[in-house]
């Protein structure tokens, strides 16, 4: 079965940090493309950043570029978010497809976790 389960939200002060963590499970992360999304209240999911796995190189929307940094270790992914917003108030999901094929950075994954709630608020 298939899950991906993420953690490391919080409410969090304008300038801070947070790393999202998510643990894969039911399948080989180390072979799969793996990524974040966020969903702010009143808008629609967006990318923020994915890993290929065919070569391990990182994509960043340009909202998350400078701040953002996805990393991976084995059955974990990682999203390292630094100098916080209030604009980076969002649901964060973890998300990856086993349909075969690449779909980082523009496709579509199918698998989502069930997403941790980051607040930046002072």
């Amino acid at each position: 079965q298939v899950q991906l389960v993420e953690s490391g939200g919080g409410l969090v002060r304008p300038g801070g940090s947070l790393r999202l963590s998510c643990v894969a499970s039911g399948f080989p992360l180390p072979g799969y493309d793996i990524g974040w999304f966020r969903q702010a209240p009143g808008k629609e999911r967006e990318r923020v950043s994915c890993s290929a796995s065919s070569d391990g190189k990182a994509y960043y929307a340009e909202s998350a570029q400078g701040r953002f940094t996805i990393s991976r270790d084995k059955q974990k992914v990682y999203l390292q978010i630094n100098n916080l917003k209030p604009e980076d108030t969002a649901v964060y999901y973890c998300a990856t497809d086993l349909s075969g094929g690449s779909w980082c950075p523009t496709g579509h994954p199918g698998y989502w976790g069930q997403g941790t709630q980051v607040t930046v608020s002072s």
